[in-house]
Order: C-alpha cells, then sequence, then structure tokens
C-alpha cells in the first residue's frame, strides 16, 4: 500500500500484514493508521481465517518515530488498535525478526500469541528517553512475565535477546527456519477461546498473587531510591497491573506518558538519543565512499592507553601489533593486558575461550620497523609531546607500508603538523581514546585538512566495530571535549581560592548528575599528572600545585583533595586543607567569600557551554549536537540533562549570556564575555539544537 508504511496480502487464507517503513519500520502517524485499517479488513474478510503481522527486512518494529513525537494526534491510535485486535475473533499471531522495541514489541503483546527469529531482540526501552511505554507495555508485560520482572525490564530499558525472551515468556516460540511458515503453524495452535493478555494477572513465575505483589514491591523499593521521573512513573504505572480494571489502568499509563513527554528529562533524553543518531552521518561521507581493508592494527606504546586500544581492537577480532621500545616495556604491557583479561573472566564478562581468543590475536614487537611491517592502520599513542610525536610520525611513514593509515591518539596535538611530516598526509586522522580505552565508548575522531573521506570512511568503520561511539571533530587545541574542560578547572580553581571547599564543588555537580565532581576526579586521576607537564613549561595553575608540591597527588598517595585512609576509594574530607588554601589565596591577594550552590553551578557550567558554541562557531564540529554526544560519552554528563547545548536552550540562552558577562566584569576576565553566536541567538530567540 503506497504511502500506507505497510503491506496486505492474503495467502492460503491467511492475511499477512508487513510493515515497510524503512529504514526500521518506525511506527508514524501513517503506519498506526494504516495498521487500524488493515486489521479491520480482515476481520470482515470472510476468506480470512487468521492474522500474521510482521515487518519488512530485518526488523519488525523498532519502535515509535521520535520525530513525530509532539506532533497533533488524529485517529485511532495504538491502543485502539490493540482494543481492537483484543476483540478480533480471528487469531492474529505477531511474527517478530530483527527489532521488536517501544510500541512495536507492544503492539507484538496485543497480538495472540508471539514467535520470533533467532536472534531478535524484544524490549520495552522508553525509560531511557525519560518515557514510559504508552500502549499498555506496563501493563501486558507484568502479565507474561510477572510485575516484579516487568518492572526491572522496563526500568532498565534492556533489550532481551531470543532465548531469554522465550524462557522469560516474552514470546511464545523461536524458530531459525522460516519465519512466516512457522508463524502460519503457531496461528493453527492457538486456543479458543482466543486468549487476551488483559484477562490474565501478574501473578508471573510466582507461586500466588500475594507473593508477586511482595516481589514487585520489593523490586520498587531498590529502584525508586532517587529515581528520575520515568521511573518513578514505571513503577507506579507496572504496580496498577494488580488492579482488575484493565481498562483505567491504561488510560492512566496514557496520562503519565503525555505527562512525561513534556517534561525535561524526557526533552534531553530523546534529543540524546537523536543527537547519537545525526552525529553518525558524517559530511562527505557515505555508504558509497571507499573504504580501506583493515586486518592488523599496530599500536605504537604500550602504556595504560595503548593497551586500552589493543584491547579494543583485538575483542573485535583484529590482529594486534604492541609496538614497545625496550623488552621490559613490552613484557610490562603483556602482563597488565593478560591481567585484565584474566578479571574479565573472573567477573563472568568473558568466557575463557573468547579471553583466549582474543589474547591469540596480540603479538609483541620491540622496534618500530617490525613492529609496523604489514600494518593497515598504525595508532600512535606515545607521550603527549609535539616533538616526540613528530619524530615517531616521520618514521612511520617512512617504515610503515605505504597504503596503511597513521592515526594519533593525541589528545590535544595539532593533527595538521603531524601530516606535515609525512608523505602521506591524506591517510593521517587523529583517534582520541578515553581512559580506559577498552571501556570509554567515546572515540573522537579528528579529521585533518587532507584527510581522505576514505581514510576517514575507514576509521568511523573501525570505531563502531570496535563498540566506539566515533564522533568527527575538526583540528584545535584540545579538539572538542578537553578544549572545553578547561573553563571548567579554572573555574574550579578559581572556586576553590575562593574559599570553596572541595566538597562544596564536587556536590554541586553530582547534585546536578554527575558521577563525580572535578576533585574528586583529579584526585582518581592524579593530581601530579598535569602539575609535571604544566613544572615542565614553567607554569602554575592555584591552588592545586600547592598540593602536588606538598606530594598529595590523589588516591594514589592517600591523599589529593581528600583523605583516602587505609587505601580507601571514597574520599574523605581535610580539615587541614581549608588553612593551606587560605594561604595560597591571601598570597595571591584573593578575598575568600561564601559562594551558593547556584554561582557554583553557573561557574562550572556556563563558561563551558561558552566555549562548546565557539567550537560551533569556528565549524570544528558540524552540528551542536555532537558537542552533546561527546559529553555524554566521554565527560560523564547527565543523560537526563541532554548535554551542554540542549542544557543551555532549556536553562535559556539570554540567562546565560548576561551571568557569563556578569562573571567576565566580577572575575576581570574577558574570555568569559559570551561569543558571538551565543549573543545572536540569545538576542534573536534562536536556539543551538536546531
Amino acid at each position: 500500500m503506497t504511502g500506507t508504511g505497510t503491506d496486505y496480502s492474503v495467502q492460503g487464507g491467511i492475511a499477512v500484514i508487513r510493515v515497510d517503513n524503512p529504514p526500521v519500520n518506525a511506527l508514524g502517524s501513517h503506519v498506526r493508521l494504516s495498521l487500524n485499517e488493515l486489521m479491520r479488513r480482515a476481520e470482515a474478510d470472510a476468506a480470512v481465517r487468521g492474522v500474521i503481522l510482521t515487518g519488512t527486512g530485518k526488523v519488525f518494529v523498532a519502535g515509535a518515530d521520535l520525530k513525530q513525537i509532539d506532533a497533533p494526534r488524529s485517529g485511532p491510535s495504538i491502543n485502539d488498535l490493540l482494543a481492537f485486535v483484543e476483540g478480533m475473533t480471528k487469531p492474529v499471531v505477531a511474527a517478530l525478526q530483527g527489532l521488536a522495541l517501544g510500541g512495536g514489541y507492544e503492539i507484538a503483546m496485543g497480538c495472540h500469541a508471539r514467535i520470533a527469529a533467532a536472534g531478535v531482540r524484544v524490549g520495552l526501552p522508553e525509560t531511557t528517553l525519560g518515557l514510559i511505554p504508552g500502549a499498555g507495555g506496563t501493563q501486558r508485560l507484568p502479565r507474561l512475565v510477572g510485575a516484579a520482572a516487568a518492572l526491572d525490564l522496563i526500568a532498565s530499558g534492556r533489550q532481551v535477546a531470543a532465548d531469554e525472551a522465550l524462557r522469560l515468556g516474552m514470546v511464545d516460540a523461536v524458530t531459525s527456519g522460516d519465519l512466516l511458515a512457522e508463524a502460519r503453524g503457531l496461528l493453527d495452535r492457538v486456543p479458543r477461546p482466543l486468549p487476551r493478555l488483559r484477562d490474565r494477572t501478574p501473578q508471573g513465575p510466582a507461586g500466588d498473587l500475594p507473593s508477586a505483589r511482595a516481589a514487585f514491591e520489593a523490586r520498587a523499593v531498590a529502584l525508586g531510591q532517587g529515581a528520575l521521573p520515568a521511573i518513578r512513573a514505571a513503577i507506579a504505572a507496572v504496580r496498577d497491573s494488580f488492579d482488575p480494571d484493565f481498562d483505567a489502568a491504561i488510560a492512566r499509563e496514557h496520562a503519565a506518558f503525555h505527562t512525561l513527554r513534556t517534561g525535561p528529562e524526557a526533552r534531553a533524553m530523546i534529543h540524546a538519543f537523536l543527537a547519537e543518531r545525526a552525529s553518525a552521518h558524517v559530511a562527505g561521507v557515505s555508504r558509497a565512499t571507499p573504504r580501506l581493508s583493515v586486518a592488523q592494527v599496530s599500536i605504537i606504546g604500550a602504556g595504560t592507553m595503548g593497551g586500552g586500544i589493543g584491547i579494543t581492537c583485538a575483542n573485535a577480532g583484529y590482529t594486534v601489533t604492541m609496538v614497545e621500545t625496550s623488552a621490559p616495556a613490552l613484557e610490562a604491557a603483556k602482563t597488565r593486558i593478560e591481567g585484565v583479561y584474566i578479571g574479565q573472566v573472573s567477573r563472568d564478562r568473558l568466557t575463557p575461550e573468547a579471553a583466549a581468543a582474543a589474547l591469540a590475536r596480540f603479538r609483541w614487537v620491540q622496534g618500530l620497523e617490525a613492529g609496523v611491517a604489514g600494518a593497515d592502520l598504525v595508532i600512535e599513542a606515545v607521550f603527549e609531546d609535539m616533538g616526540l610525536k613528530k619524530e615517531v610520525f616521520a618514521q612511520l611513514d617512512r617504515l610503515a607500508p605505504p597504503s596503511a593509515i597513521l592515526a594519533s591518539n593525541t589528545s590535544y596535538q595539532n593533527i595538521d603538523e603531524l601530516a606535515a611530516v609525512t608523505q602521506r598526509p591524506d591517510r593521517v586522522v587523529g583517534m582520541h581514546y578515553f581512559s580506559p580505552a577498552n571501556v570509554m565508548k567515546l572515540l573522537e575522531i579528528v579529521r585533518g585538512a587532507a584527510t581522505s573521506p576514505e581514510t576517514l570512511a575507514t576509521v568511523l568503520d573501525l570505531a563502531r566495530k570496535t563498540g566506539k561511539i566515533p564522533v568527527v571533530v575538526g583540528v584545535c587545541y584540545g579538539f572538542v571535549g578537553n578544549r572545553m574542560l578547561w573553563l571548567r578547572t579554572v573555574q574550579t580553581q578559581r572556586l576553590l581560592l575562593e574559599g570553596c571547599s572541595p566538597r562544596q564543588v564536587d556536590t554541586v555537580l553530582t547534585d546536578f548528575g554527575f558521577r563525580m565532581g572535578p576533585c574528586q576526579m583529579g584526585d582518581m586521576a592524579g593530581l601530579d599528572v598535569a602539575w609535571r607537564l604544566r613544572k615542565a613549561r614553567g607554569e602554575r595553575m592555584e591552588p592545586v600545585d600547592t598540593l602536588a608540591d606538598a606530594g598529595r597527588w590523589g588516591q594514589k598517595t592517600g591523599k589529593g583533595w581528600y583523605l583516602y585512609p587505609d587505601g580507601a576509594r571514597d574520599g574523605v574530607d581535610d580539615p587541614a586543607l581549608a588553612p593551606v588554601v587560605a594561604e595560597v589565596a591571601a598570597r595571591l591577594g584573593v578575598t575568600q567569600r561564601a559562594v551558593s550552590a547556584a554561582e557554583i553551578e553557573e561557574r562550572l557550567l556556563y563558561p563551558l557551554i561558552n566555549e562548546g558554541t565557539r567550537i560551533l562557531e569556528e565549524g570544528i564540529v558540524e552540528r551542536a549536537g555532537d558537542i552533546d554526544v561527546i559529553y555524554l560519552h566521554g565527560y560523564g554528563w547527565p543523560r537526563h540533562r541532554g548535554g551542554p547545548m540542549q542544557f543551555a536552550d532549556a536553562r535559556g540562552l539570554p540567562a546565560i549570556v548576561a551571568t557569563l558577562d556578569r562573571m567576565a566584569e566580577a572575575q576581570g576576565d574577558d574570555t568569559l564575555r559570551p561569543s558571538a553566536l551565543l549573543r545572536r541567538l540569545a538576542a534573536t530567540g534562536g536556539r543551538l539544537i536546531d
């Protein structure tokens, strides 16, 4: 049916309705309206004895079309569709392939039976978008798997593989054969009267309904502590599944969904979801762009970062050559990497067989010449010194195969300068991993002036294959994340000098939603790292360098901004610290005062946001959402806050501009003045997120 997003055919008395709305068969309004019409058509057709609902291509239905979430509703809803299906006289079987998520799985639950192809993933991920299921999911899933299990699935939003879905009761059968043929067989086995989930209770595997209720309430208490609005709403909605008035519970679910839909958390989390997908679209790169073949990856520098990169590549099936300058350094790297795999096996994150297979992909080589022989991609991960990196790149250009891509894991340095010392600038690119590289998802890919589309496409493919979230950025000092973070670092030190305690500063950001504040993060990373770099450059930053001078380097020395008695990981306040900082402040002529939590938040976030707008203005990123993806996955920005750029829009650009101007005056620092882009958008009512 052209333009409807569906297809309808009758074969041997079976109506086959297919959702056909590529690429992921999203439930756009036209699909919803067409499904309502086609179910009625099948019910009215005397030649039809049953219905199979499935999807075209590799996906059943991957969920709602989020771009239409604020569009006015017209015509029958999904709830109307499912109420009709439950009242049909003919059985309806959902035949699931690929993904059956969100509204797609809610439709499947409204059918009389469900069969899944092997490899399918089902689930209700709405809470990851700040929502709850809005088409009966909070009522039907408890009646399939029990209320406690349903709450866990809805609150986590996790996708469930076919075998587990069968075990839980989320599907009735799994097949590795012909899905439609098996669905026809299931149609014939659907009992009469036709089963409806609305007629069941949320007892699940519990012995009786009171036991199911007790199990649910225990999970509700555990999940409700400090929960976001969507989780609290999910708890309330699943609790409603114990109410025998199914229609009233559906109405309350629907109302809760629409309340959440217009809330700030859902706005932020939906933006994050869409921004992640938009970041995959890179100017100058398409599916038609040629790719270079990569099978062997050489890592130059087998330290902590290089080892993490090696693990990431080996886990994805690449042959990895770890290259060091000395045998002891190589042996230490090998021991460290083997230790990572031993730990993963002991925590059941890898099977012993998978760990052994990954370790077998490593080669351990001393010296560049042997280390890069046969490499398709070389990733340099040496000390963050431009002179050293240029020296390494010049050697790599001479020794690596002419076809090899040369990448730098630099966090700050100019990729174009590195490319200039080679004869292959088109095959030079930045690959900024985040520590620990085998854990952190973000990968900033730095496109140099001469980086070819083929090189960029190849590295993007490798990033995705290794489980990373790549964001392409341009060349500037610190790229996106670290360039912005520097502004927060400066304000942190100024706040501490002005009399804020480390706990005050950190608490503002943890209350905002970060897992750690800047002082906690500094203690974990080690205050000596940046201190040594500053000493080498003849620079100082106070008060942190006074702490480092005294050997207060953080967790590694048992004290930094906090004390870590007996090797504790969580710091405790040190009463001896305030006089030390006060003395530094007096020496520098800084008057200490009381600073409000609101001011701390503004000073930690607004300059960072301002720098993001400069980055956007300079074209370092393609879109504001790319900055948000970087901060979500590389810097711990809380997802329910959307990202720095989305947060700025939500907070109000005019207010941020006015506050930045006041900060610049108060601190005598014109670098805090709003960017031209920020001023213009604030004045015209524009937004950073289009």
